[in-house]
């Protein structure tokens, strides 16, 4: 885990905004059609309000950072948080 890596994908509003709504799938993302066990299709993230470039290039930097895990599954790209990163993370936080 890389603690600075972290710092800065968190440092964005959006990409904090982006790992709360994955918290709570259900609530935020209602609509979408597959389970989300498998975590949220790429696309669902047009509810932020940014451009579909700009979505992806803060998915790709959780996703670098290791707070979210990206999973292709046939033609989409899923990604749901990955838990025991982010709560090794606010353990190491704690420690401080």
């Amino acid at each position: 885990m890389d603690e600075d890596l972290i710092l800065k994908a968190l440092a964005h509003p959006a990409r904090r905004q982006m790992l709360a709504w994955m918290r709570t799938p259900e609530q935020h993302f209602p609509d979408q059609a597959l389970p989300h066990d498998l975590g949220i299709c790429a696309g669902q993230f047009a509810r932020c309000g940014l451009a579909q470039s700009s979505v992806s290039a803060h998915l790709a930097v959780l996703t670098a950072a290791g707070l979210i895990v990206r999973e292709r599954i046939g033609q989409w790209v899923f990604y749901r948080r990955d838990e025991a990163v982010i709560a090794a993370f606010r353990s190491a936080l704690a420690a401080l």
